[in-house]
């Protein structure tokens, strides 16, 4: 009997961890050499810090913009519900993130007002290619689309 309820814990244990997927945690510096970033305008953070812990998704983004560096939090929850954070000016972000099917990469859609009355939507896929972190990443508003693939190095 021991034996037996030692070998169901295992099960449902190793059956928890591998439904929550791939862990996308550490430190990651931006690869411009593998990345397909836009010439004129990216947002590309040249460091991400990602800390993924049960529900949590915590993104930590340090990003440099006409000569400026600032840093951009956000704190998601794997469960498929709203996420609201504070975005620059006063607006709200919010973001839902969603796993996929095969539990090997995260989608996270980010809604937040634009100043013509209109909306951005910013869509990321986070994937791993190997020992790097790829997103996908593309925006759409009234302005028009852009699209990026920003690939990490893990220090």
């Amino acid at each position: 009997m021991k034996n037996f309820l030692f070998l169901f814990a295992t099960l449902l244990i190793s059956g928890t961890l591998s439904a929550q997927g791939v862990d996308f945690s550490g430190n990651w510096k931006l690869n411009s050499s593998k990345s397909k970033l836009n010439e004129q305008y990216s947002m590309a953070p040249k460091e991400l810090i990602v800390v993924q812990k049960d529900n949590d998704f915590n993104l930590e983004r340090h990003v440099s913009f006409q000569d400026q560096d600032f840093t951009i939090n956000d704190k998601l929850t794997l469960d498929g519900k709203e996420c609201i954070n504070p975005g620059w000016q006063d607006m709200q972000k919010k973001s839902v993130v969603v796993l996929s099917e095969d539990k090997n990469s995260l989608k996270v859609t980010t809604k937040f007002p634009m100043n013509d009355g209109g909306e951005m939507t910013v869509i990321e896929v986070y994937k791993m290619d190997g020992s790097n972190l790829v997103i996908e990443s593309s925006a759409s508003s009234s302005f028009g689309d852009v699209a990026e693939t920003i690939v990490f190095d893990k220090q």
